[in-house]
């Protein structure tokens, strides 16, 4: 291995799939920061290898403005983080950059080219390698690989192009031990970051997303993380974890979100690191996703007294018959008490996310759910229509029984209601969606719990008066499951 690569870097988080025209110009207030490709660039700038960063959607850029940025980067290996939502578009400006430069090496990344490696290298010339799985080992690898003139054969897990034959290694083992990565190198990309819940910005101070683990042990079939984790979920230790948090709080982080893919699977763990997080004195608001069966009274009370302020629990819905067929393993009672615990332990506002549209859900399913998150004490629903993408199970199930033309949906997913014959049209399942979301929220009794709550939360207060001006056009945000 040589001391130092001699090339430079450059990667981009795609925007979603869209015609980039000038609307594309709206920041995404919503965004957090891409960390996986931030990671990649903090194990290259350790190599001394020269990295760069463009979050396209955050920065508003459209793909006139993406190409002057690459131009002016002009890198010798330039890698796109791509997801279902995103991965047309980074086709799109693989191509226009190829045309002027033929010379730059297109790497794509993540989860989209990870279950679609193949079908990605014979539709877009353009693209030259694809990255499948964790990357920050592959691409020290395939730094070295190409700084050496090495063959890439040699790389595990990738999958790229030989003289028209597309070839796929064996893949690469995952990181073992998580606490070896450098933390995601941030300071690469100027913007400020938030989140949104129903149109209201619940992290108006300087925020950031993190990781304390990776992986799902899971099996819900409407999930890709499985399959990309390998069914596998490794932690950071304790230890680890909390010199990240002193690191973002030095650097004047208020707000930041966990976007671990299964968060609250080791109870003792999350106390233990919450109790740490107390005694340290991490003076940090923050937002967890939880699952409605690994939410103690206890776990739940310490994430509290720690500084969690947002909580989302997977509900997904109220018909067990449902939440068999996505093998959520959980019941609506657990979800029930889960919310409970959640309300009674003082957590300032809780987020129940519910799926319709499973095949053959009936109508009467669907408002079941529906009346379920009024009878919940949660604070806001967010309802998605289920979606099917490669990599997960019903995609897997609906290509095996001819369902599902994969040629046709590989790129963007469908949703199952859209190639289902159902009891329930696609567009009838959007606007009951559409209804329950607003007849939830101007229930009168809601209003008043609302208003009760946010006198006793000074988190809630300070949302309110942060979010003065966008109170009047809060609207629901429906999307699909990937």
């Amino acid at each position: 291995m040589v001391e130092k690569l001699e090339m430079k870097f450059s990667f981009i988080n795609a925007s979603p799939n869209q015609d980039l025209g000038e609307e594309e110009r709206r920041k995404a207030i919503a965004s957090f920061p891409p960390l996986g490709i931030l990671y990649l660039a903090a194990v290259l700038k350790e190599k001394d290898i020269e990295v760069s960063v463009l979050d396209q959607p955050a920065k508003g850029f459209t793909m006139e403005d993406t190409i002057k940025w690459i131009e002016k980067e002009d890198p010798d290996v330039l890698g796109f983080s791509t997801f279902a939502s995103s991965g047309r578009t980074a086709a799109l400006i693989s191509n226009e950059v190829k045309k002027e430069n033929s010379n730059v090496i297109i790497v794509f990344g993540n989860y989209y080219a990870t279950f679609n490696s193949e079908r990605i290298l014979k539709k877009y010339p353009s693209v030259d390698v694809i990255v499948r799985g964790e990357g920050e080992n592959i691409v020290i690898d395939l730094a070295n690989c190409l700084e050496n003139k090495g063959k890439l054969k040699d790389v595990l897990g990738i999958t790229f192009r030989n003289e028209n034959k597309i070839i796929s290694t064996l893949d690469r083992p995952l990181i073992k031990d998580l606490d070896s990565l450098p933390f995601p190198a941030r300071k690469l990309i100027h913007v400020d970051y938030h989140s949104v819940i129903a149109g209201a910005n619940v992290a108006p101070k300087k925020f950031t997303s993190m990781v304390s683990s990776r992986g799902c042990v899971y099996k819900c079939r409407f999930c890709s993380c499985r399959q990309f984790a390998r069914n596998k979920w490794r932690p950071r230790s304790v230890q680890n974890t909390m010199e990240e948090l002193h690191f973002l709080a030095s650097e004047g982080y208020k707000q930041f979100i966990f976007v671990d893919d299964s968060f609250t699977v080791n109870q003792k763990r999350v106390i233990k690191l919450c109790r740490r997080m107390r005694k340290e004195k991490i003076d940090m608001e923050w937002i967890c996703e939880g699952r409605v069966d690994n939410c103690s009274n206890e776990l739940l009370r310490e994430i509290k007294r720690a500084g969690c302020k947002v909580l989302y629990l997977g509900i997904e819905s109220a018909n067990q018959r449902i939440l068999d067929y996505f093998n959520k393993q959980t019941t609506p009672e657990q979800c029930r008490t889960a919310v409970k615990t959640a309300r009674e332990v003082g957590i300032d506002v809780i987020i129940g996310s519910f799926i319709v549209g499973a095949p053959n859900e009936t109508r009467e399913e669907i408002q079941n759910t529906i009346e379920f998150s009024k009878q919940i004490p949660i604070d806001f629903p967010q309802f998605n229509i289920l979606g099917v993408y490669p990599g997960t199970d019903i995609w897997n199930e609906f290509e095996r029984k001819g369902l599902l033309n994969g040629e046709e949906y590989w790129e963007t997913g469908t949703s199952i209601s859209k190639i289902c014959q159902s009891t329930v049209s696609n567009q009838e399942i959007r606007q009951m969606i559409h209804d329950a979301f607003y007849d939830f929220i101007r229930r009168p009794s809601f209003l008043l719990k609302q208003i009760a709550r946010t006198l006793k939360s000074q988190y809630r207060m300070n949302i309110i008066i942060n979010n003065l001006s966008r109170l009047s056009s809060i609207k629901e945000n429906i999307r699909s499951v990937a």
